[in-house]
């Protein structure tokens, strides 16, 4: 259960739409003075060398974020200048995972809370962002943790859940988490990533979620091949619970660009909500 290691799949297509969903949620709760938490259940090593021998086995970055120039792209403006501030030049070396792109929009006020159960990438992840003021590393089932922090203190936070999905009842594990968090913290903002290997996972997730009573779920995917089961991750996408209202926008747009750069034969991408307010 605790074999996955990010680092071998950092910046490919799959980081790209998340970081993109994630970055324009943390932009949108920033515009308010009022402080939030950003609870991160599985949160891996925070930084990523696409040099390492992990990330050259497989090389995913080079089909995500190795295919994307900044100068076709003046809407993810934010999210390449975080990238760059871990790149001391043009050349991609580094790439940061969601809890070091969060620390980039924290302010004074916030808290970030990183879950890790990897011992070595929990060892990272404090190297990397323990120092950090408003920020604690916990060596801890991200699950839990999050159930025991909501509802925050600031009343206000987004909960980023990524699992690695190793096991089919990871996609069980998710929705019931969520459901049980969204009773303690109705207003809170949920980013759920998943992995398309079987269509069917998500089908059922998906019907979940829409039975479990829970208000404005919207849905993002990028596909970068028709469905295909057997061969590997197809797609991959976001859930997302009270989202901003500019997020489905923003990704009406960036999605079809998305499937052009980074899709091949069959690629395709969803933008819908999956239950209204």
């Amino acid at each position: 259960m605790l074999s996955y290691r990010h680092s071998y799949h950092a910046g490919n297509y799959a980081d790209v739409i998340k970081h993109i969903v994630l970055i324009e949620i943390l932009e949108h709760l920033t515009k308010k003075e009022n402080a939030f938490d950003y609870i991160d259940t599985h949160a891996g090593a925070g930084l990523y060398n696409l040099h390492s021998e992990h990330a050259a086995k497989l090389q995913e970055y080079t089909q995500g974020i190795g295919k994307l120039r900044r100068q076709d792209w003046p809407e993810l403006a934010s999210y390449f200048d975080v990238i760059a501030s871990y790149n001391s030049d043009d050349n991609l070396s580094f790439y940061p995972g969601s809890p070091l792109i969060a620390s980039n929009f924290l302010r004074r006020q916030d808290r970030s809370w990183l879950y890790e159960l990897h011992p070595r990438d929990a060892e990272l992840l404090l190297e990397n962002s323990g120092k950090q003021k408003g920020v604690r590393v916990m060596y801890e089932d991200g699950f839990k943790g999050m159930e025991a922090l909501l509802p925050p203190v600031s009343r206000r936070g987004l909960v980023l859940i990524d699992p690695s999905y190793e096991i089919k009842t990871d996609y069980g594990q998710v929705f019931d988490a969520i459901d049980s968090a969204y009773k303690k913290f109705p207003t809170g903002t949920y980013a759920l990533w998943y992995p398309v290997v079987d269509r069917k996972n998500i089908d059922v997730l998906e019907r979940r979620l829409i039975k479990s009573g829970i208000k404005k779920i919207q849905q993002f995917e990028l596909g970068i091949a028709a469905d295909q089961f057997g061969s590997g991750m197809s797609a991959s996408g976001m859930i997302v619970i009270n989202s901003p209202w500019t997020l489905k926008d923003k990704m009406a747009k960036v999605l079809p660009k998305l499937v052009t750069a980074l899709g091949g034969e069959g690629g395709f991408y969803k933008c819908a909500d999956l239950v209204g307010e």
